[in-house]
């Protein structure tokens, strides 16, 4: 494609340029079938998001950046920088964007930062050396896969389409979870859930959003899945989650591929709920196990209406108590049955028989010859 750069005269006195950046300061716009390719940096401390045409960033021996107060966001968009895009400031794109040649990075440690997908933009031409290195955000109304990846490894990650209307963010590390380049915590491996029985050291997602979704993680031959598990049904989706400061189980809804490549999908989880996800391994269950699925939405749609404790029927002798966040108890039962649908009925609530909001809550179960279990579950509609 020939790289033009067409910018009617009316919008130059709002335009400084100069030998290494397009600064503009003004408010500009590319009109319907225009084109403006970008072979210098570009600093935007204007208006230059109501544009339609093809935006292009084209560098064959280098690398180009962008900058500025102001989020710049393009129609269409080309990207052909050998030595990668840097964004100082978030980019988006609402109808179309190509990787040609290059990487877009965004700074890792400032997740609003990001390569964003407006109105369900597509793209195309992403691998191992074309992606998203560090992090991209979606907004819409459909499924979407995050083309995000690090150290010359493209590792999508896909959330569910009812997830995007609200924005979500995601990146990938490929690094130890124990000891983080980017955040101001540690993720120690060792620390998990009594259903767990071991946590990747290779790598780690993050997903930000508000919405409860599915999420698949996609791993290769650098993941090291062998070293967790011989069989992907004992492989899990696992999070780091922020009120028990733990790494606990988000289930294996789907999973495929074999131990070099493949990828597997998460039951409902909220994305919020946890600081960062990866892998890990629980046993298939056998008789005397139980796995307890955090996330309740009883909208009646038919996934996840109930409150699942999953091997609890081989334990009759039980009894499950579930308090909101001020300690008050909402719900109580001897013998649980996977029944509970969010209805407080708890002896000293107020509002009984109604649906309780959405937020956090803490259940104990006990059954009788075991330790108790204890741990916090989430109620999103």
């Amino acid at each position: 494609m020939e790289k033009l750069t067409l910018i009617t005269a009316f919008f130059l006195a709002n335009i400084a340029i100069a030998q290494q950046a397009f600064h503009n300061y003004g408010n500009i716009q590319i009109h319907d079938q225009g084109e403006i390719g970008f072979h210098t940096d570009l600093i935007n401390d204007g208006t230059f998001d109501q544009n339609l045409g093809l935006a292009g960033f084209y560098n064959a021996s280098g690398d180009l950046n962008v900058s500025g107060d102001s989020r710049p966001v393009f129609h269409n968009m080309e990207i052909d920088v050998v030595d990668d895009l840097f964004l100082d400031v978030a980019v988006g794109v609402n109808n179309f964007q190509e990787f040609v040649n290059g990487r877009v990075q965004t700074p890792r440690d400032q997740n609003t930062i990001s390569l964003d997908y407006i109105s369900d933009a597509p793209y195309l031409g992403e691998n191992d050396d074309r992606y998203v290195d560090g992090y991209a955000s979606i907004t819409g109304l459909l499924d979407f896969t995050f083309p995000v990846g690090d150290d010359f490894r493209l590792r999508p990650m896909r959330i569910e389409n009812q997830a995007a209307t609200n924005t979500a963010r995601g990146a990938y590390f490929f690094e130890d979870p124990n000891s983080p380049n980017f955040f101001t915590e540690n993720f120690d491996t060792n620390n998990f859930s009594n259903v767990l029985f071991g946590v990747s050291t290779f790598e780690f997602w993050d997903l930000d959003g508000d919405i409860e979704t599915r999420v698949t993680l996609t791993w290769d031959d650098n993941s090291n899945i062998p070293t967790l598990v011989d069989d992907l049904q004992n492989l899990r989706v696992v999070g780091w989650d922020k009120n028990l400061n733990q790494w606990v189980s988000l289930g294996n809804a789907e999973v495929s591929g074999d131990l070099n490549s493949g990828e597997i999908t998460s039951e409902l989880m909220l994305p919020d709920n946890y600081t960062i996800l990866t892998f890990g391994t629980s046993d298939i269950l056998l008789d005397g196990d139980i796995e307890v699925y955090t996330a309740l939405s009883p909208n009646g749609d038919g996934i996840n209406d109930t409150f699942i404790i999953q091997g609890i029927a081989q334990f009759p002798d039980n009894e499950l108590t579930i308090f909101n966040r001020w300690g008050v108890e909402v719900y109580n039962k001897k013998g649980y049955d996977n029944s509970w649908g969010g209805i407080s009925e708890g002896r000293a609530t107020i509002a009984k028989d109604e649906k309780l909001p959405v937020g956090t809550y803490f259940y104990i179960l006990k059954i009788k010859g075991e330790k108790d279990r204890s741990g916090y579950l989430y109620i999103n509609m």
